[in-house]
């Protein structure tokens, strides 16, 4: 029999297989194999499975570039991280079509209740009672939910012996404290990509780290939790594919016996609490997986290239954080999952619900995507993040370089 882990993980590689081959791994004319990490988000909704979101990708931007991204770029794009902003994207075109008419096959819906409307005055949908939300990746997450199989996988022991200071601590120095694939005598801890020692170096957090936060924060964006309720908006389960699992490594990483350990029975306002993700397993395997491509082929090589689908109905090609083809960083080369488009599909959203007064709400005329981060409408959201990396990922260091931009006026405000 099916397991529900193998359903989930059907449910994202059956809409991966119907994607274009333009945004699938290629072979290359020197004959050299690409592979590639996918990862899917999956609704759960009178026991049928439904994929929403999914993403291929394994890239981050240097941290040398964030400063110039400009809201265009995105700033990491390994495939869990683009699959949970691709969902945020889908759930905020989902608000706009339940605006114009209920739907009774989607996951949101109008909230029941509006007692607490004050904090959050547009904060109108929920997801709906009775949907589970899975994640699917065909890949361990990067970090301390891999370092087991990252360390069985080495050929001598070098990468064990980094030494690190013993003050190696949060607001020392960053490029000391975030470890990427040193040290792996240590576990537990935040650590930041890339894995690879001679790429530039990043301040972006590892997956493990950010689905770990997910369990407190839920898979809701800065950006949707101004419209949507967190409460049904958490993970309920992560599917791997065997070959990737290290039991010991995901409870260390995830659970309330491992390092999210004083978080566990924890409640926010504004509907956030901890809630725990189960991981399961599945023996079905990405074709494109590192390891089914090297049963095909000598010569392999990790992709460049990351790929977005909605159930919204976009899908987009992926390099160096812009849409693939146009120029770094100039605004028509924003994918729809990127801040700056994420901030105008809310603004249009807040003026369909409230008038254009609600726009100017969500970030006061001419404020920059720094304000609207540390608006009110985000409070609650920030004291859960600060909390958990406070108190279970301790060393994490803030990304949040690249935020100083603005939209431009648009003349037509309802253009789609």
């Amino acid at each position: 029999m099916t397991s529900q882990a193998d359903l989930v993980a059907q449910a994202v590689l059956q809409q991966f297989y119907k994607l274009p081959s333009k945004r699938k791994p290629a072979v290359r004319d020197n004959g050299v194999h690409e592979w590639v990490p996918l990862s899917g988000i999956v609704a759960e909704k009178d026991g049928i499975l439904t994929c929403l979101a999914l993403a291929t990708g394994m890239k981050c931007l240097p941290a040398s570039k964030i400063s110039q991204s400009n809201g265009v770029g995105i700033h990491d794009w390994h495939a869990e991280v683009l699959a949970m902003r691709t969902f945020n994207r889908f759930l905020l075109d989902e608000c706009e079509n339940i605006l114009e008419k209920d739907d009774e096959s989607s996951i949101i819906q109008r909230k029941m209740s509006t007692s607490n409307l004050n904090d959050t005055p547009l904060q109108l949908f929920e997801i709906k009672d009775g949907v589970k939300l899975h994640m699917y990746c065909s890949e361990a997450p990067c970090g301390d939910a891999s370092m087991e199989l990252t360390m069985a996988s080495q050929e001598d022991d070098s990468a064990w012996e980094t030494p690190t200071p013993a003050d190696a601590k949060p607001g020392g120095d960053a490029q000391i404290s975030l470890l990427g694939r040193a040290c792996f005598s240590r576990t537990g801890i935040v650590r930041r990509k890339p894995a690879r020692g001679d790429a530039p170096p990043t301040l972006s957090k590892s997956c493990s780290d950010k689905l770990a936060l997910k369990q407190c924060a839920s898979l809701l964006s800065a950006i949707t939790s101004i419209f949507i309720d967190p409460t049904n908006a958490y993970i309920s389960s992560i599917i791997l594919p065997r070959s990737q699992y290290s039991d010991l490594a995901c409870r260390r990483a995830f659970s309330a016996e491992g390092r999210m350990n004083l978080m566990a029975g924890k409640k926010w306002l504004g509907g956030y609490s901890f809630r725990e993700f189960s991981v399961a397993t599945t023996g079905l395997e990405f074709e494109f997986s590192k390891r089914s491509v090297q049963t095909r082929a000598d010569k392999i090589s990790a992709s460049n290239l990351a790929a977005t689908w909605s159930r919204s109905g976009f899908e987009e090609n992926i390099i160096g954080g812009v849409i693939q083809g146009r120029k770094a960083f100039k605004t028509d080369g924003a994918s729809q999952v990127s801040k700056r488009c994420m901030w105008e599909a809310a603004n249009d959203l807040a003026s369909r619900i409230g008038g254009a007064s609600s726009s100017t709400a969500i970030c006061p005329g001419g404020e920059t995507y720094r304000h609207l981060k540390q608006g009110q409408l985000m409070a609650h959201r920030r004291q859960v993040k600060d909390e958990a990396r406070e108190m279970a990922l301790s060393g994490w260091i803030r990304n949040d370089g690249g935020s100083d931009f603005q939209l431009e006026k648009r003349s037509n405000h309802w253009h789609h």
